[in-house]
């Protein structure tokens, strides 16, 4: 930037850039728009990444701001198609990942961000994880039902938060060893995840890195919930 002032991360071009990848996903068009790629969302990606850092510091010192290209916090834009009927070789949005320094993939606890016209969001949690760790969570859901009731009730969470519930994210019907829950759906959860929409005008504003960071620390008390549950430091 040569010293200028910064005065956004994401601009609209992103949303452009992703529209026509949508339009054109195949790897002819993509490989003559790489630079494009490159100078519009990886580069400003890891910008916003690293100035995210001493952020993420604010909140908890256990979550990673990675700026590496490759098994940082950037997702890379090349689909997995191996197990999928739909074999479009890119993503079609731009994920950002702040893992628990303690995972090793997606499917750890962390603080998420997730670009795409028309649907921007941010999301924490632990998404599919695997089943021991599940069923941890489900325990202390069914043991500490006050402190996952102040975890995921309080204003301050869900004036900007919703927890997801979505059934394809749940087992069918609630484990035998859980009689008479509290909260019988959370009790069935394969997924432990939170949504906060984001608008366009948001995400493209000089101020996303300490807004995102705000909307991060409302929901702290939600991840540390699941962090304590297994057994990983907050």
């Amino acid at each position: 930037m040569g010293g200028m002032p910064r005065t956004t991360y994401f601009t609209p071009a992103v949303f452009k850039f992703l529209r026509e990848l949508e339009a054109n996903n195949n790897k002819p068009w993509f490989d003559e728009n790489k630079d494009r790629y490159i100078s519009t969302i990886r580069e400003p990606a890891k910008e916003f990444i690293a100035d995210m850092a001493p952020r993420l510091t604010a909140i908890s010192d256990n979550f990673v701001a990675d700026t590496r290209t490759n098994g940082g916090s950037l997702m890379r834009p090349y689909r997995d198609t191996r197990f999928s009927s739909d074999k479009t070789p890119y993503k079609t949005n731009v994920g950002i990942q702040f893992r628990h320094v303690m995972g090793k993939d997606v499917h750890a606890p962390g603080f998420y961000l997730h670009l795409e016209p028309g649907a921007c969001w941010a999301g924490v949690g632990l998404w599919r994880p695997e089943a021991k760790v599940a069923r941890k969570i489900r325990d202390r859901i069914y043991q500490d039902p006050v402190g996952w009731k102040k975890a995921t009730k309080a204003k301050r969470f869900t004036d900007l938060w919703k927890v997801e519930n979505a059934e394809d994210e749940m087992l069918k019907r609630i484990p035998k060893e859980y009689e008479d829950p509290e909260f019988p759906d959370d009790v069935r959860k394969k997924s432990f995840t939170a949504g906060a929409r984001l608008t366009q005008k948001t995400v493209t504003s000089a101020s996303f890195d300490d807004d995102l960071a705000k909307i991060y620390q409302r929901s702290a008390p939600y991840v540390e919930f699941l962090c304590d549950a297994i057994g990983l430091p907050f």
